[in-house]
């Protein structure tokens, strides 16, 4: 269910969203960011993400958020949940710190091994000015890279995530 605007500002003010952000992690290690173009976080380079609708299912959320962010046909059943964190700003997609509601995020972290390097395509116009692959320690330090997805390099270090082989469940 998509929201007209007016609503979406008073359940933005009166509760938290509930999201997914996408790892997507290609051979070398390195993780895909997008320079966001919009509040809250805006400027700042993220992992690429979105909220889950009312009424939408898991399943389909995932589907839809890796199509919308990045262009790309993914299914939920391909990736591995790493976490819930949430995520508090001050500003929101309605104004900056103190002209508009405060954001809540509570989000489930997902982590996908993309075998090609290439990064995957101009997905989300609106959503990124630019699309980047970064190595795990050069996305802990960046201060480019927002605090809430530098957190994420905790998922990043060696075995805390395995690479997958082909044809392996991930669940």
């Amino acid at each position: 269910m998509w929201l007209e605007p007016e609503l979406f500002r008073t359940v933005v003010a009166a509760a938290p969203l509930v999201a997914i952000d996408l790892l997507l992690r290609d051979g070398q290690g390195r993780v895909l960011l997008g320079r966001r173009r919009n509040r809250p976080a805006q400027g700042c380079w993220f992992a690429p993400g979105g909220r889950i609708r009312k009424g939408e299912r898991l399943d389909e959320a995932f589907a839809r958020i890796a199509r919308e962010e990045l262009g790309l046909a993914l299914r939920r059943q391909e990736a591995r949940l790493l976490g819930v964190d949430e995520h508090f700003y001050e500003d929101s997609v309605f104004g900056p710190a103190g002209q508009g509601p405060t954001t809540h995020y509570v989000v489930l972290v997902h982590g996908l091994d993309w075998p090609g390097g290439d990064v995957p395509g101009a997905a989300a116009p609106g959503q990124h000015d630019a699309l980047r692959w970064w190595p795990a320690e050069a996305l802990a330090a960046d201060p480019g890279v927002h605090p809430h997805t530098r957190t994420y390099a905790r998922l990043l270090r060696p075995g805390a995530w395995p690479i997958l082989k082909q044809g392996e469940p991930t669940t």
